[in-house]
């Protein structure tokens, strides 16, 4: 049996098999979970440190600093997987222009 049998035509060149809207899910879901425990990371050791030097630091304000410290660097550490999203995104965009060009096509009675 060849690999081009063994792989579905929807399958990205990552080898994940199912429809791109489903992978799209996956990929969103899995980066969001990333950045948000990145966030969870870099906030407990601002606490943690914080507790060390003997500073009380609040929940709240040590969340937002992780958050504006997570933004840019979850750009560069999740790069492979914001780039599958960005992949997924442009394959469910390019089949909903197909379809939609169809069914246009359809209506026209062509």
């Amino acid at each position: 049996m060849s690999d081009a049998a063994a792989q579905p035509d929807d399958a990205p060149a990552g080898g994940v098999p199912g429809s791109p809207g489903r992978r799209l899910a996956r990929n969103l879901a899995l980066y969001t979970v990333a950045r948000l425990a990145l966030v969870a990371l870099i906030a407990a050791i601002i606490v943690l440190v914080a507790r060390v030097v003997k500073v009380d630091v609040p929940i709240i304000v040590a969340l937002l600093f992780a958050l504006i410290v997570a933004l840019p660097l979850s750009l560069l550490l999740f790069k492979r997987l914001r780039s599958r999203v960005n992949q997924d995104i442009a394959a469910v965009d390019e089949r909903r222009r197909t379809d939609k060009a169809q069914l246009r096509a359809r209506m026209r009675g062509e």
